[in-house]
């Protein structure tokens, strides 16, 4: 468990037994992209003997960081072909790494996979066992996509969830009364005795609170992604011509005073008895988009969020390092394909869970 390694981690590098600061992000990282790499793959991409996952991770990384780069040449077309800050290039060198290791990854798999055989299937196996719906297209998937398909899946499922539990974990610091909330529901449902499992979630309502007030003012992907209009549109008094691409700036959404009260504090108890939910259904709060093209990993990411998040809570107490307090936590916003914090949450983990998993 991730969380047995920031204890490891933390107690290892202080005096005494005593515990000391951790990237909280580098956890959170490692553990989403794990995460997504047994639901792919079936193996832990980042560990001490997998030289190709670390390669893999860090192109990813990259990747997004280009591809969140205000590009010069979108506004200069006449720019493009010079590639003036380099971004054409720099993308196509990450992302031509990534593309290389996960065709490795499809290759291994295609060698050693047999058809029907009786065992747990990833979404690897699915891909390549698919058939079509036996109506209008029977043809297997071909390998290039399956290979896009893969490297889409950890684009999307990594770093987006790792930077809401991040951000949620910044905003509870910054108020001292939520985080005791969310620790007293813990303490009710759950104790210090046993880890909390996925089963309890569903009884944390002032968790559940937390995760929907840091999507409404943190959206990890602020502006979704790119639609397009499929023929003219006439919207709100303004003419949308066809093929026009469209931008839905959920950041501003969630920070709109006509829609919010209160919009700029942290409130999760605004959501406490509220109907207002992130699936779509209510405008003012999608940040997953809505509709046809609603985020197909959005019930996923909220398991994932929910337990990673309560478990960091229920197992330590955390604390600002020394010379840094709650109103002065460094909040500014790094602009990239999704919003992450622009200085990484430093933290002091004090054990609180009696009994931790491995």
């Amino acid at each position: 468990m991730f969380t047995r390694s920031i204890e490891d981690d933390a107690t290892a590098g202080g005096a005494r037994g005593e515990s000391v600061a951790v990237n909280l992000r580098h956890y959170l990282s490692t553990m989403l992209f794990n995460i997504v790499g047994n639901l792919m793959l079936s193996r832990d991409l980042l560990h001490s003997q997998s030289k190709e996952g670390y390669e893999f991770f860090q192109a990813i990384g990259k990747t997004t960081v280009w591809a969140g780069k205000p590009n010069v040449a979108d506004f200069l077309p006449f720019l493009k072909w010079l590639d003036p800050q380099g971004l054409k290039k720099n993308m196509l060198k990450d992302l031509g790494r990534a593309i290389e290791i996960i065709e490795g990854f499809v290759k291994e798999r295609i060698e050693k996979h047999k058809p029907n055989e009786k065992k747990a299937k990833d979404f690897l196996d699915t891909l390549l066992e698919f058939e079509g719906d036996g109506k209008d297209w029977q043809e297997k998937i071909p390998h290039e996509k399956i290979i896009i398909i893969i490297m889409e899946m950890f684009i999307a499922g990594s770093d987006s969830t790792s930077t809401i539990v991040e951000w949620a974990m910044a905003e509870l610091l910054r108020k001292p009364e939520a985080m005791r909330k969310v620790k007293e529901e813990l303490n009710e449902v759950v104790g210090v005795n046993r880890n909390v499992e996925e089963i309890d979630i569903e009884k944390l309502p002032y968790l559940q609170a937390v995760l929907k007030e840091t999507l409404r003012f943190h959206p990890p992907v602020p502006l979704l992604v790119p639609r397009n209009t499929i023929h003219d549109t006439d919207f709100m008094g303004y003419h949308i011509p066809k093929d026009t691409q469209v931008l839905v700036n959920v950041w501003a959404i969630g920070r709109d005073p006509d829609s919010w009260k209160d919009p700029l504090s942290f409130k999760p108890e605004r959501f406490l008895g509220s109907s207002i939910d992130y699936k779509g259904q209510n405008f003012e709060l999608i940040p997953f988009g809505s509709g046809r093209r609603i985020c197909v990993g959005m019930l996923l990411a909220q398991r994932i969020v929910l337990l990673g998040l309560a478990s960091l809570i229920q197992c330590f107490d955390w604390e600002l390092v020394k010379g840094s307090i709650p109103e002065t936590l460094d909040m500014r916003e790094n602009i990239g394909m999704s919003v992450r914090k622009l200085v990484p949450l430093n933290v002091i983990p004090k054990r609180r869970l009696r009994t931790m998993a491995t």
